[in-house]
């Protein structure tokens, strides 16, 4: 299938029909640059999805946040049922890159928590591309990051046809040069077993789908796929593919030329230390060099062998590596999410990359080399994508100038939902003015989004509210990528009323049960508060009919009037409107589901564990208890590992506590 299909009940309507045959006449006509700026509950993901529907082309959805990615993903499987829809991100949980302190002569060691389910996600989406053109990929920024080269890629998939002839020690080969492993006793993603005649193979980019490869002598006979776990039969297949586990894929005689490759830039570099008298970093660089090589020669891998990809890829030096837009064809379009973030992002990922490695390389850490394990470059980034259309409700002064003036505007809500209205109130009791507003909304069964200026203050005011008995939870960029979908999911259930964040609560998420949005501390001036932020906050609001937005400030500044100068400017052409048709507003009302089809319901913490632990069963649910333990390991290790043996026994002695406060509780379960 090449076509992309909608199915929904939705109808474009509002400024949506004008949107879309200007951004498809755009792209028919070959214009590089278009801007869809469209205000929060305006309908720009159906634009978006009904300029694909008529483009039939493959299309990559960059977003800047994690969240609002995972959110996009599931609308437009919701949109486009029969085409395929894949979700690309960071696939760690947790990542601390290499590093070296010089002031303190302090090095710290990778250390990362890779998410098995982006990583199956991930998979399926390279794979998607290769197989058929209908594809939409969301993704966050992690694409512009190399994942390997597509020709080593597809070199190293096996395929398999009903009557070919081919021996079943070949195609096991085959899969092994693709990294997966055989198991003929633990049978999961990745692996592969034999019995007799017979071959299952489970794919690492399927979760609940699986091959069978029946051989008859030389010949193969039959093609099935089957659920691994029953082991039941599903539908023959004349034909199948089946991809590597992995993007870094190499075949040995390319090992072997990257190693010769590597051998000599280390002779050439522990020369140029020398040279400069730099003995003890030449003498750091040969030894973790020859250990990595004689890793590679021993286990076909080493730890950090991503340093080394430009030898494996055989690209020059400064040549960009290989990246998920290499998997698309010439002809794809590109829709950039909340792009007044996300371009920002994009161009700053280089350059923040590269000071890190050139202390490494400086130090005898990494070879030269490693440099070029790296993000793109934005001058890069533009050449290698293909049309674009940057999407947001405030999109930058750049965005604006680049599109030469073509701009697609949607200023009108399908509900007929006007703007909120905007109140600015003193900052100096903000916090108890606060208390009686979510007291309302309790009353009301609606929800309450809060945004403060740091993570101390989210958490602080979570455990305040917290004892006054107001069902809260806190969000900020320590939490896991996929705790943040569900934390958005349970706000939507229900299962709390307040959410308290920074930034994360700004762009794109989709919460119409939210009727309060409350800025506290509007009034200090910077990136937060600025004009663009405090809009795409306000937006927050802008799908439930009793949206109000409240600013906590003792003064109004600059960017709180041009903000509520726009608002106003909004909600009169949205009243007229309303008016001219004959429109009544209602709230958006919209299905809560789990972003990620693939995630379970879990439960979260709420309040953080005070330095004394007890009380401890008060303020966490049991089911939290292994979680909290976990998160504790993790940082007693990381404080160990930067030399801050205080602190990792602070976190240990907490440990003990918190577990102390378990033991003998029914729910009590060793995290060991």
């Amino acid at each position: 299938m090449n076509e992309f299909k909608i199915r929904s009940n939705y109808q474009i309507s509002g400024e949506q029909p004008k949107a879309i045959d200007l951004l498809v006449r755009g792209l028919q006509a070959g214009v590089d640059r278009q801007v869809l700026m469209g205000v929060t509950g305006s309908g720009k993901t159906f634009t978006m999805a009904n300029v694909m529907e008529r483009s039939h082309r493959p299309a990559l959805v960059l977003s800047h946040n994690k969240v609002l990615a995972a959110q996009l993903y599931r609308e437009f499987k919701e949109l486009f049922p029969d085409n395929r829809v894949e979700y690309f991100v960071s696939y760690y949980d947790y990542y601390q890159p290499e590093a070296y302190i010089a002031s303190t002569d302090t090095f710290i060691e990778k250390d990362a928590s890779v998410n098995d389910e982006l990583d199956k996600l991930r998979l399926s989406a390279t794979r998607s591309l290769i197989e058929r053109r209908d594809v939409i990929i969301v993704s966050s920024v992690s694409c512009i990051y190399g994942v390997g080269s597509p020709a080593e890629y597809q070199e190293s998939t096996t395929f398999v046809e009903r009557g070919l002839i081919v021996e079943r020690d070949e195609v096991l080969r085959q899969l092994v040069s693709g990294q997966y492993a055989r198991n003929d006793h633990d049978f999961h993603r990745g692996t592969f077993r034999v019995r007799g005649d017979v071959v299952d193979v489970y794919p690492a980019y399927e979760e609940k789908s699986a091959l069978r490869i029946e051989w008859f002598g030389d010949e193969i006979e039959a093609i099935h796929e089957f659920a691994p776990l029953p082991g039941r039969r599903g539908k023959g297949l004349h034909r199948a593919a089946v991809f590597p586990t992995s993007f870094y894929v190499t075949s040995p005689q390319r090992l072997e030329s990257a190693m010769r490759a590597i051998r000599i830039e280390l002779e050439e570099r522990v020369c140029e230390l020398e040279a400069t008298q730099k003995l003890v970093e030449a003498q750091r660089l040969r030894s973790r060099v020859q250990y990595d090589l004689e890793m590679m020669s021993e286990m076909g891998t080493c730890t950090g062998i991503e340093n080394y990809s430009r030898h494996l890829d055989g690209r020059q030096p400064g040549e960009p590596p290989n990246t998920l837009l290499d998997y698309f064809n010439d002809d794809f379009i590109v829709f950039i999410d909340e792009c007044h973030v996300t371009i920002p992002q994009v161009r700053g990922m280089y350059k923040a990359d590269r000071s890190r490695k050139l202390n490494l390389v400086e130090h005898g850490f990494r070879l030269p080399s490693a440099l070029d394990n790296r993000p793109l470059k934005f001058d890069e980034f533009e050449a290698n994508r293909g049309q674009v259309v940057y999407v947001s409700a405030t999109p930058g002064e750049w965005e604006m100038q680049q599109s030469g003036g073509i701009v697609a505007e949607q200023l009108i809500r399908p509900t007929g939902l006007l703007d909120p209205v905007i109140e600015v109130r003193g900052a100096v009791e903000q916090v108890d003015d606060l208390l009686g507003e979510i007291r309302k909304r309790v009353t009301r069964e609606e929800r309450v989004l809060v945004t403060t200026l740091t993570k101390r203050m989210a958490e602080d005011l979570t455990e305040y509210y917290h004892e006054l008995g107001i069902r809260v939870r806190y969000m900020h960029s320590d939490i896991d990528t996929i705790e943040r979908t569900e934390i958005v999911r349970d706000l939507r259930k229900g299962e709390f009323d307040v959410l308290i964040g920074i930034n994360l609560l700004r762009e794109g998420l989709d919460l119409p049960e939210v009727s309060l949005v409350a800025v506290l501390d509007a009034d200090k001036e910077g990136f937060l508060r600025s004009r663009t932020s405090l809009i795409q906050t306000a937006g927050r609001a802008a799908r439930n009919i009793n949206g109000r937005v409240i600013m906590y400030g003792d003064i109004v500044t600059g960017s709180m009037q041009a903000a509520i100068n726009e608002t106003c400017r909004r909600r009169e052409v949205q009243q007229a409107y309303n008016e001219e048709h004959g429109i009544t507003p209602i709230s958006v009302t919209k299905d809560i589901v789990n972003i990620l089809d693939t995630i379970y319901e879990s439960d979260y913490v709420t309040v953080e564990i005070p330095e004394s632990a007890e009380g401890v069963g008060d303020l966490i649910n049991p089911k939290d208890f292994r979680r909290r333990c976990n998160s504790l390991k993790r940082k007693m290790k990381e404080a160990a590992s930067s030399l801050e043996f205080e602190k990792a026994a602070s976190f240990r002695d907490e440990l003990i506590e918190l577990e102390k406060g378990f033991i003998g509780t029914a729910d009590y379960k060793s995290p060991t």
